[in-house]
């Protein structure tokens, strides 16, 4: 059986931690940043878990992470 790829895109915006949870960026921070809230966008800062119905797609795209 051939070798699978990996997504790029996939490997570029997710880690896989070392207990098997997916790891990622968060979205909204990249732009028309003045109307958003100094809060707001404090929280934006960091990464967060991959929800549980996006982890098997996410996986799927990784294969070997």
């Amino acid at each position: 059986m051939p070798k699978l790829k990996t997504k790029s895109g996939a490997a570029k915006r997710f880690k896989v931690r070392a207990g098997g949870s997916v790891k990622r960026s968060q979205a909204f921070l990249r732009h028309i940043l003045t109307k958003k809230a100094t809060k707001r966008k404090r929280h934006l800062r960091g990464t967060t878990g991959v929800h549980a119905a996006d982890k098997k797609s996410v996986r799927s795209m990784m294969p070997y992470a």
